[in-house]
């Protein structure tokens, strides 16, 4: 394995910027979202609605981001893509009826969906460039910049949404700005894709084995989506005060972030498939009970261990799903994220039928067939 250089640590150094600030606007719309709810006066199935706007948004953004992806527009796209979508939060928090968010939360999704596959395609030739993998270390900035997120939206918990959105946005975007000089130097932009069967990783087996990590990765994407839109609003409903609701998806994202700094080395010692069927199962005893406990206390705990449950399953399907080639990953990725897109739409449609404890136990059962099937996935696709 040769060297890594100057460059390749800059740009690794970068997108772990990139990711972090992704995380943090996530987690504050995420965090906010009952003060967008009552600003509006949203009922259950309108704010479902605005949900599913910015997942069709950000599908339209993935399909967008993904046909103009290519190496010498990256920076460009990272660039354009952080400041649109800092510029939508704002609007966002202007919303005032259900026509305004919608038309926001479209474009929203819109800006997140391209930053999203310009991240992710830059993240993986710089893999590729290291020759090792930090995809999971990158997803740990991913969570560190959630913990942020929420933590500003708990501690911000009096002051008025519209404040905080636009002031978050303007920080994000000046941010994307001053980088620009670093991010038009992004190294990897002219390595080769990643090999099918390159290092150690043996080739897929099968195109049923690849849609199985596939299929695993929307189950394990549906939970994240579930808990950065409605684990604030699960505390809400639980009479929770608002800065104990931003709370929830705080303590998520920091167990989720110990879970993925520690994970490779769990990997190591004791191999994908154990670790990862052994984290779901956490994961759906957690939010289980979380759900059914039906107090704050409860609630605030079974979020936090499902948020380590689900730590290392996405990575290592990455990781697995690397051995087929970038194609792979493309298709696990994205196929992952029709679970993050429509979770919470669905979790809102199954609410309004039902209630919210009863759609939330949804996430708890796709995470006990992620650990179901996770040896059958992860078996002889990892190092």
């Amino acid at each position: 394995m040769s060297a890594v250089s100057a460059a390749d640590r800059h740009s690794r150094a970068l997108l772990t910027g990139y990711f972090l600030g992704l995380g943090a606007i996530m987690a504050v719309w995420g965090a906010r979202m009952p003060a967008v709810q009552q600003a509006a006066h949203l009922g259950t199935a309108g704010l479902a609605l605005v949900l599913l706007a910015a997942a069709v948004g950000m599908v339209a953004g993935l399909q967008l981001g993904g046909r103009y992806a290519r190496p010498a527009r990256l920076p460009a796209q990272l660039t354009s893509g952080s400041i649109a979508l800092a510029g939508c939060l704002v609007l966002v928090g202007q919303g005032e009826s259900l026509s305004a968010l919608l038309a926001a939360a479209l474009a929203f999704g819109l800006a997140h969906g391209v930053l999203d596959v310009a991240a992710n395609t830059a993240a993986v030739r710089c893999q590729n460039a290291f020759g090792r993998p930090i995809m999971s270390c990158l997803h740990a900035a991913y969570s560190l910049g959630a913990l942020a997120g929420a933590a500003l939206a708990a501690l911000t918990a009096q002051a008025p949404h519209s404040t905080l959105f636009t002031a978050t946005g303007a920080l994000l975007a000046g941010a994307a700005v001053a980088a620009v000089p670093v991010t038009r130097s992004l190294s990897g932009a002219d390595r080769p894709a990643m090999r099918a069967g390159a290092g150690k990783l043996p080739l897929l087996s099968s195109p049923g084995k690849l849609w199985l990590l596939a299929a695993l990765a929307a189950a394990s994407l549906l939970g994240e989506g579930a808990a950065a839109d409605w684990a604030a609003v699960h505390l809400h409903t639980l009479g929770a005060p608002t800065a104990a609701s931003a709370t929830a998806f705080a303590l998520y994202s920091a167990a989720m972030a110990a879970g993925r700094l520690t994970g490779d080395r769990l990997t190591a010692a004791f191999g994908a498939p154990t670790v990862v069927r052994a984290g779901a199962l956490l994961a759906t005893a957690g939010l289980t009970i979380g759900v059914i406990g039906n107090s704050t206390p409860l609630a605030l705990t079974g979020w936090a261990v499902f948020g380590l449950g689900l730590s290392t399953t996405v990575p290592s399907l990455i990781t697995a799903a690397g051995a087929g080639g970038a194609k792979a990953v493309a298709t696990v990725t994205a196929t992952g994220y029709l679970g993050l897109l429509a979770g919470p739409a669905l979790i809102g449609a199954l609410a309004s039928a039902t209630t919210l404890p009863t759609a939330l136990l949804l996430p708890a059962l796709l995470a006990a067939a992620v650990a179901a099937l996770a040896h059958r996935a992860l078996e002889n696709t990892t190092p």
